[in-house]
């Protein structure tokens, strides 16, 4: 969008108002559902597309062997969600089509497989990302990233604000004339209270010591300077946890020092740092292939696998050997999230074992390894000896 000076004001104004609603339905939406009270708590399975509907299948079978009991006493209800494909976005010429938006508000936690986001000289026109439609509508402000490499001592949760910073215009900047081009980042108080509070009450509940926030806030003054001051007052009010900060640049640097490393627990980050920095994170635990993550708000939850939607392997025939794990890993933390605690627990230990320890079936992404059923198989078989 190019503009000139008058435009631009005006148009900044009309952003300004935008964000000023979207803090009153913050503030007019902060109470958590309690899935203790749910009957049937509704899982909605939507596949994605790409490599996402053989992913996802997966992850349903090992929810419903460990939900079988909950599943018969009705307190817990699968839906199938399709429309998230490319191909049916593109038609509605949606990022999440209406009718499919609809069947997901229906849900209470949703499985998500991974979706295509067109990018210049592919054969789709430029639609926004599912993800990003996903997190604003449902508001799921805190993306939940857990890495864990036991025998390099590395236990870590990163919090990522998942609805500001400069994300949430990331598609509204515009251009000056021909020499300036202008995009912005946004903090509120009431979206860094949430997410910095939720990094808090996690590292109370799980038995963390530690919780640091990562900024630039000496550079980056006015919105990183606010993340910075809320996390420190929020602080307050866990004494038995330290807090410290660390700037963006120096944490990266930090996360592949062998001593250092180790010291890190819980991490609250806005969100581009905490899109960069748990990708590289995930890299210790054997790549994005390997990690799941949960986009969490106080109505909605959507746990995913963090990595792409991998078109070339469907391309080649290839969608049944795509590893499950980052899936898998996703389901780890929606069960933990429904209450399903024991469960959860099963499905991480078997997980451990399968893709750490004993490595009976091994995926490649080709057929010279197992299919992801197989796989599957082995960590339902691993569950049942438990």
């Amino acid at each position: 969008m190019k503009l000139d000076i008058a435009q631009a004001k005006e148009q900044f104004g009309k952003l300004l108002e935008e964000q000023l609603k979207r803090v009153e339905a913050m503030n007019a939406n902060k109470e958590d559902l309690d899935f203790a009270s749910l009957r049937p708590i509704i899982i909605g399975i939507a596949g994605g597309d790409g490599i996402g509907p053989a992913i996802t299948a997966q992850g349903k079978r090992v929810m419903e062997a460990l939900l079988a009991d909950w599943v018969a006493e009705g307190k817990v209800e699968f839906r199938d969600i399709d429309g998230l494909t490319i191909e049916n976005r593109v038609a509605a010429n949606q990022a999440i089509p209406d009718d499919v938006l609809d069947q997901l508000k229906q849900c209470h936690v949703i499985l998500k497989g991974p979706t295509t986001t067109p990018r210049k000289g592919d054969p789709w026109p430029n639609i926004e990302s599912a993800n990003v439609k996903m997190r604003k509508e449902l508001d799921l402000f805190a993306n939940v990233r857990p890495v864990r490499v036991p025998e390099q001592g590395i236990d870590w949760t990163f919090f990522r604000e998942n609805t500001e910073g400069a994300y949430t215009l990331g598609s509204k900047g515009f251009s000056v004339g021909d020499d300036l081009n202008i995009d912005f980042t946004v903090v509120t108080q009431e979206g860094t209270e949430r997410i910095i509070r939720a990094a808090f009450e996690y590292a109370r509940k799980n038995g963390k010591t530690r919780v640091t926030a990562v900024t630039k806030a000496n550079i980056i003054k006015t919105t990183d300077g606010k993340f910075l001051e809320v996390f420190y007052e929020i602080a307050k009010e866990y004494p038995n946890i330290k807090a410290d900060d660390w700037y963006i640049d120096i944490m990266t640097a930090k996360l592949i020092d062998e001593n250092r490393r180790k010291e890190f627990q819980v991490m609250v980050l806005p969100n581009l740092y905490g899109d960069i920095i748990t990708d590289e994170a995930a890299e210790f635990q054997g790549g994005v292939g390997t990690a799941g993550s949960s986009n969490i708000g106080h109505k909605y939850a959507m746990f995913e696998a963090i990595h792409g939607s991998a078109p070339r392997m469907v391309a080649e025939g290839r969608a049944q050997y795509a590893d499950p794990c980052s899936i898998m890993r996703a389901v780890v933390l929606l069960l933990s999230h429904i209450g399903a605690q024991e469960a959860a627990n099963k499905l991480e230990k078997a997980l451990d074992i399968c893709t750490l320890t004993e490595r009976k079936v091994v995926t490649t992404g080709r057929p010279d390894g197992a299919t992801n059923a197989q796989l599957t198989d082995y960590i339902i078989e691993t569950i049942q000896q438990l």
